[in-house]
């Protein structure tokens, strides 16, 4: 094993559902393997090719992106980009020659796992929701193992053998901090209850114009917002921001703006759910609509039926949302009730028994 080197080459990337479970295994990887090579692949326009850089991974690109189900120009650009990024992949592959290739779900995971388990390379897939998505499906013969966040999604997999039920990992960096310092960093008043609006990396239509529509009636209640708008919308949102409501299309510090909030309203996303059945925090969850299978509505209402979460519904939240969030923000009770069950859903070991399986996969390989 002397001249043994562990290489790991990460797939990952379109939206922060995907990426973040897989920095959080690379960030294991480092820490139990400090020698560790490891080589993240993305896309160049989407949320890893600024976030892996900043966690100071290696970071590649190539031209794949996803097929749309409705007739659009970018669909006949398709097997130009599959072409091209087929070629890319195999060069990275040839070049990096990494032990296990990690796939975590995004349309980047096709060539680059296919293809380096064709050149003998371990096979890892990680599913975040309880509906597995199209990739990861049509990866599972490739797959040596697939580690899984729900029991549910089991029975959309064909061989069981492959499956463990790992709970979706979480970045290690990811920490409450005193209450004070989080909300001088966003330079918030401690005498008032603050909401984190979470719509995801790319952002949420729905979730952006219900708090834009009740702004008055929820800053008028001694309401303040930490509001992430998500790329696509902060600019036709930014003009709202006030001493009251900070704005933003994305958040960095994440543990800041968790340990600032007295509750968090958000997309019923996986990674989203991971986080803060972790950290332990009072949510409202407003589903997404346009989800295959409507796997958020059934990630929420697995916590909801357990009193860990509450829910609105998308079509509902313009009408609902005030009085959903200034009932919910100011009665300490029932805060502490779901705090306290969303907490029993953590799984905080996931990255490391998932790192630890590829450690073990890399040195069998």
């Amino acid at each position: 094993m002397k001249n043994f080197k562990y290489k790991y080459i990460f797939a990952a990337g379109g939206t922060g559902g995907h990426l973040y479970p897989a920095i959080a295994v690379a960030e294991k990887l480092k820490e139990l393997k400090p020698e560790s090579e490891i080589l993240f692949i993305g896309t160049k326009n989407k949320i890893e090719a600024k976030v892996v850089p900043q966690l100071g991974f290696k970071f590649k690109t190539i031209w794949i992106s996803g097929f749309s189900r409705k007739l659009t120009l970018k669909n006949f650009l398709f097997p130009v980009k599959l072409i091209v990024s087929i070629v890319q992949s195999l060069i990275i592959i040839i070049s990096f020659k990494p032990n296990v290739a990690i796939g975590a779900g995004a349309y980047v995971s096709g060539p680059i796992v296919w293809l380096s388990s064709m050149f003998g390379s371990k096979a890892v897939l990680l599913e975040q929701n309880s509906y597995p998505g199209v990739t990861n499906r049509m990866l599972e013969s490739k797959a040596d193992k697939i580690f899984v966040s729900f029991e549910e999604s089991k029975k959309y997999f064909k061989n069981q053998d492959k499956l463990v039920l790992s709970g979706n990992p979480i970045r290690t960096s990811l920490r409450i901090i005193d209450k004070k310092d989080a909300l001088k960093e966003f330079s918030l008043n401690q005498q008032k209850k603050t909401l984190l609006v979470l719509g995801g990396s790319l952002g949420a239509r729905s979730i952006n114009d219900a708090i834009k529509e009740n702004l008055i009636e929820l800053t008028k209640n001694n309401i303040q917002i930490i509001w992430q708008t998500g790329n696509l919308y902060y600019d036709e949102y930014k003009k709202f921001e006030t001493e009251d409501i900070k704005i933003m299309a994305f958040v960095n510090n994440m543990s800041a703006a968790y340990s600032a909030s007295d509750l968090v309203l958000a997309r019923a996303g996986a990674t989203t759910i991971a986080e803060v059945a972790y950290l332990g925090l009072p949510v409202i969850f407003v589903p997404s609509k346009n989800v295959a299978a409507n796997h958020q509505y059934k990630n929420a209402m697995s916590l909801v039926n357990n009193n860990a979460g509450l829910l609105i519904e998308d079509s509902k939240l313009i009408h609902n949302i005030t009085k959903v969030v200034v009932n919910t923000i100011n009665d300490e009770t029932t805060l502490t009730k779901l705090r306290a069950n969303i907490k029993k859903y953590s799984k905080p070991e996931a990255a490391e028994k998932i790192a630890e399986s590829i450690i073990n996969m890399s040195e069998i390989n």
